[in-house]
């Protein structure tokens, strides 16, 4: 028997959407495109096709020429942005929908967990979807009552097995719908992004147990844009873009490449402004004063921040560090304003060096935001600051301590230097 139990080739999903234009002040021309689309939909329903609405049609390809091949017993994780194409083809393999182009190979019984409680049925109790949902997935009678007591036990809702599912909890009714997907006798297993719906205490449990049903021999199959959940639980990683896949091969090289592909399309931000002051721009610089979107550990920690005062006495600037869970782990805070007052109302450009921080591999960001001596915020600016760690190995070891695995030193120390330059005169 072929290890491979899940073969895709040059698949496509195309999908027709519509688009609704304005009406032209010409009433003949009006009139010409409202027939046109009225003739289309009556066209499609006797063809027995969905009906688009709207006066144009257009064709778009979800999915174009996604290839790969996955073993059996791997962990893989599908990462992209949101439109990228992953639940589409989650659907495809689940055979949900029916691809345009290409084709797809299963080797084993699938067990998917696309949406919360993904073909329960709402008037049910919890015991009558376990069996409900055990018989779709192709188990017998007696494969689910070998399993039932340990599904409700996992479940965490055995007070409420016997309660309409409707009258569930989004957290209660996504307990039950993974536990049924984890612990029926499949062979594979999708996964996508459920695991956000519930508490921390469940997410482990859920990981640790997707961890058991690889080490059991079973494939699975994990969307998620938590990437310290996807660095943890896989080894193997396939990055799409555009409905194409980008990327298919180690998960940490899968987590930087999808990581760069977010920031070539990074765009500008409205930062707005504060009643008495405003963060105009921000940025990390390199040991060349240079603009850069990484920081080397162990090496200064140099800061540009761009601010504009008016009649705000006291000035002071906090940040904040956080990590790719968006978690803070560092402080810093600078009166640097009210112990060097400026010379004059206007923009300026504050130029800031921190000590050298040990942080372990992974993504980061700065909150900036402008205080008074009242310590009441003026501005505030949520990430401000992203930048990246690709390697941490403190003193040249021959490892590399990852942020995903809750590893590595993080140290803020207190402003090293601090420059204050006037940029625009006195504001008027």
């Amino acid at each position: 028997m072929s290890d491979v139990v899940i073969r895709a080739e040059k698949l496509g999903k195309k999908f027709i959407i519509g688009h609704k234009r304005e009406y032209s002040a010409i009433l003949g021309e009006a009139l010409v495109r409202s027939a046109r689309s009225l003739v289309r939909r009556g066209a499609d329903m006797l063809r027995g096709r969905a009906v688009i609405e709207g006066d144009e049609i257009e064709e778009f390809w979800a999915l174009r020429d996604v290839d790969f091949e996955i073993k059996r017993g791997e962990v893989v994780s599908i990462i992209g942005h949101n439109g990228a194409g992953k639940t589409t083809l989650l659907k495809i393999l689940s055979r949900i929908l029916e691809p345009t182009l290409g084709r797809v190979e299963l080797n084993g019984r699938v067990a998917s967990l696309l949406e919360v409680g993904t073909g329960f049925h709402q008037e049910l109790t919890g015991r009558e979807n376990i069996f409900l949902n055990g018989a779709i997935l192709g188990m017998t009678r007696q494969e689910v009552l070998a399993r039932f007591d340990e599904i409700v036990d996992f479940s965490g809702v055995e007070k409420f097995i016997d309660t309409p599912v409707k009258r569930y909890s989004v957290g209660m009714y996504m307990r039950l719908a993974f536990s049924v997907a984890a612990h029926l006798e499949t062979e594979i297993l999708f996964v996508d992004e459920v695991l956000a719906v519930g508490d921390a205490e469940f997410q482990k449990r859920c990981m640790d147990r997707m961890s058991a049903v690889a080490s059991a021999g079973r494939t699975v199959l994990f969307v998620s844009h938590n990437l310290a959940a996807v660095a943890a639980l896989t080894r193997r990683g396939i990055v799409m873009k555009g409905g194409q896949v980008i990327f298919d091969g180690a998960i940490d090289s899968a987590i930087a490449r999808y990581s760069a592909s977010l920031s070539k399309g990074k765009v500008e931000r409205d930062w707005g402004r504060g009643h008495h002051s405003a963060i105009l721009s921000a940025e990390l610089l390199d040991a060349q004063g240079l603009p850069t979107e990484f920081y080397e550990p162990g090496t200064p920690f140099n800061l540009r921040i761009e601010v504009e005062t008016t009649d705000m006495p006291g000035l002071a600037l906090e940040l904040q560090l956080r990590d790719a869970n968006n978690l803070p782990v560092g402080f810093y805070s600078s009166t640097i304003f009210s112990q060097t007052p400026l010379p004059n109302r206007g923009r300026h450009v504050c130029t800031l060096s921190l000590q050298p921080l040990f942080l372990a591999s992974g993504e980061y960001s700065f909150d900036i935001s402008t205080n008074s001596l009242t310590i009441v915020v003026d501005h505030a600016v949520a990430n401000a600051i992203p930048f990246s760690v690709s390697a941490s190995s403190p003193g040249g070891i021959a490892y590399d301590f990852k942020q995903s695995l809750g590893q590595g030193i993080i140290a803020m120390q207190l402003a090293s230097s601090l420059g204050i330059e006037p940029k625009s005169p006195e504001l008027g």
